[in-house]
C-alpha cells in the first residue's frame, strides 16, 4: 500500500520517506477512540426508480403534461406526481412509496413510455418497501441536507379521482372520516360529506357516481338571443408568401382517431336520416331551465336526445351491442353508457354518460355538465371516455344539417345531430306554422341491423322528442 501520511483523530503524523510499500499493522497503533480516517453522519436511503405503470387500454406512452412535484420535494403514498395524457385521457399518476424526490426523467410534453422511468424517489433502506430491480446507486446525503426534508403531519390516504372530487367541492380530507382500508377516504364518503353540509339527498347505486358541480350563477353563459342571426366571422390571419414545410408527429387524441377511425371504416356503415318536430320540445325546454339554473345545473337539449335514445335501446337492444373480431357472437350490452363527441382544443373526444336507463333527464344534465367542464380543461379520466356503448354526435353547435357519422368500435351505431332550423311546416288543420326542425344522421352496422330496425328505432325515438310528455310514461 503506497500512502502520503496518516491522520488519526489525535494527532497528524507525517512520513517522510516518500513511498512506503508494505508496512506492519502493529505500526499503528490507535485507541478505540481513535479513528483511521474521519466521516460524517449520512443517510442510509437507497434510490428507487418509479417506473410508468401500465395504465390499461393497450396504452404504451403517454404525454407528460404537469409536473406536480420537483426534484427535493418530499412526498407520500397516494400524493400526485403528475399527469400524462394519453391518446384516450388524462391520467393522474400518484407515488407509491414515502420518500424525497431526487430526478425527474421527463419534462413537460416529453413522450414517457410505460415501464420506463418516471421519476427517481429516496426512500428509507430500513423500511424495505423497494423490490430489488427498482433500486439503484444512492448517492451520500449529509445529515444537514437531510434535515430540510419536509415532515408532515397525519398522513390523509384517498385516490387522485377522490381528491378532486373534494378539490370541486371545497372540501378539506382532514375533516372527512374515512371508511375504507386504514381509514381511506372514499368516493362515497366525500358524497355524504357533502350531504350532511347541503342537506342533500343523494341518489341510489349506480347515480353515485355523478356528483353535481359547484353552483355558480357565473358559470352558466348567456345564450345569444338571436342564434340564427349570428354570421360566423373569419379571423384575419397574416398572408405568408413564403416559408417552410413543417412535420409534426401525430399524438394525443389525434393518434386515437386514426387508430380508431382505420378500424371504423372497415365495417360496412348502413345511413338513414330523418327530421323531428322539437316544437314543443323547445317549449318544455324553456320552462325549465330556470328550474334546472337554480340548482347550479344548465340544461340544454342534449338530456333529453340521450334519454330518449335511452328508452329508444329498451325497445331496440341490438342498437346497444357490440359484434367480435370474427363476427360470431353479439353482446348485448346490460347499461346504456351513452357517449357525446366534444370538439376540445385537444382534438375530438366521446366521453359518455354512464347507466342512462336509470338516470332522470336532470342526473344526465348534471353529468353532461360535469364532462364539458373536465373536457374543456383536458381532464377527462379513462374511465369517463371507455366503456361507451351507443353515440349520439351534435354537430348543430357548430352549424351542420346532415352528415355521415362514423361508427366508434366496438359499437354498432351512432346518430348525428344537426342544428334547430326555424321552417314553415303544415299543422293538423292543414295551416303553415312556424315549427323548430332538427335532422338526425343515423349510421348503424350492416352485418347485425338492418334499414328496418333502424327506421324503427329512429321513429320511436323521434316520438320521444315530438311529445316529451310521453317519456313520463316509460322514465325510470
Amino acid at each position: 500500500v503506497c500512502i502520503h501520511r496518516v491522520r488519526s483523530c489525535s494527532s497528524i503524523r507525517f512520513i517522510k520517506s516518500k513511498y512506503v510499500c508494505v508496512f506492519d499493522k502493529s505500526a499503528l497503533k490507535f485507541s478505540h477512540q481513535q479513528r483511521l480516517f474521519r466521516t460524517s453522519a449520512v443517510s442510509c436511503g437507497q434510490i428507487v426508480q418509479f417506473k410508468l405503470s401500465d395504465i390499461g387500454e393497450g396504452i404504451t406512452e403517454v404525454t407528460v403534461k404537469e409536473w406536480y412535484i420537483k426534484e427535493g420535494d418530499s412526498v407520500s403514498q397516494f400524493d400526485s406526481i403528475c399527469e400524462v395524457q394519453s391518446d384516450k385521457a388524462s391520467v393522474t399518476i400518484t407515488s407509491r412509496y414515502d420518500g424525497i424526490i431526487r430526478k425527474l426523467h421527463y419534462s413537460i410534453d416529453d413522450i414517457a413510455f410505460v415501464g420506463k422511468p418516471l421519476v427517481d424517489i429516496e426512500i428509507d433502506a430500513s423500511k424495505g418497501v423497494a423490490s430489488e430491480e427498482d433500486v439503484v446507486e444512492t448517492p451520500p446525503m449529509s445529515h444537514e441536507e437531510h434535515t430540510h426534508q419536509e415532515i408532515k403531519g397525519h398522513k390523509t390516504l384517498a385516490t387522485p379521482a377522490v381528491r378532486r372530487l373534494a378539490m370541486e367541492n371545497n372540501i378539506k380530507l382532514s375533516e372527512v372520516v374515512g371508511t375504507g382500508k386504514d381509514n381511506r377516504i372514499l368516493k362515497e364518503d366525500i358524497l355524504n360529506y357533502l350531504a350532511k353540509q347541503t342537506g342533500a339527498i343523494l341518489p341510489p347505486s349506480p347515480k353515485a357516481e355523478i356528483v353535481p358541480p359547484q353552483r355558480r350563477a357565473e358559470a352558466v353563459p348567456a345564450a345569444p338571443k338571436d342564434k340564427a342571426r349570428k354570421i360566423p366571422v373569419p379571423v384575419p390571419r397574416p398572408i405568408a408568401f413564403a416559408g417552410k414545410d413543417k412535420t409534426e408527429p401525430v399524438t394525443g387524441f389525434q393518434k386515437a382517431m386514426v387508430k380508431t377511425m382505420s378500424a371504423a371504416l372497415k365495417i360496412p356503415h348502413f345511413g338513414y336520416s330523418d327530421e323531428i318536430d322539437l316544437t314543443q320540445l323547445v317549449q318544455l325546454r324553456e320552462e325549465l331551465k330556470p328550474l334546472a339554473e337554480m340548482r347550479g345545473v344548465k340544461l340544454s337539449f342534449m338530456p333529453f336526445f340521450i334519454k330518449a335514445a335511452s328508452l329508444g335501446l329498451l325497445q331496440y337492444p341490438i342498437l346497444n351491442a357490440s359484434l367480435d373480431e370474427n363476427c360470431q357472437n353479439v353482446t348485448y350490452k346490460a347499461s346504456h353508457n351513452i357517449g357525446v363527441a366534444m370538439d376540445t382544443e385537444q382534438g375530438l373526444i366521446v366521453p359518455n354518460v354512464k347507466n342512462v336507463q336509470v338516470c332522470s333527464v336532470f342526473d344526465i344534465a348534471v353529468e353532461l355538465n360535469r364532462l364539458q367542464s373536465l373536457g374543456s380543461a383536458g381532464q377527462l379520466g379513462t374511465s369517463d371516455l371507455t366503456g361507451g356503448t351507443f353515440t349520439l354526435s351534435n354537430i348543430g353547435t357548430i352549424g351542420g344539417t346532415y352528415a355521415k357519422p362514423v361508427i366508434l368500435p366496438p359499437e354498432v351505431a351512432i346518430g348525428a345531430l344537426g342544428k334547430i332550423q326555424v321552417l314553415p311546416r303544415f299543422n293538423s288543420k292543414g295551416e303553415v306554422v312556424k315549427a323548430r326542425i332538427m335532422n338526425v344522421s343515423w349510421s348503424a352496422d350492416h352485418r347485425i341491423i338492418d334499414g328496418a330496425t333502424m327506421a324503427r328505432f329512429s321513429n320511436l325515438w323521434k316520438s320521444y322528442l315530438e311529445n316529451p310528455a310521453s317519456m313520463l310514461l316509460d322514465l325510470k
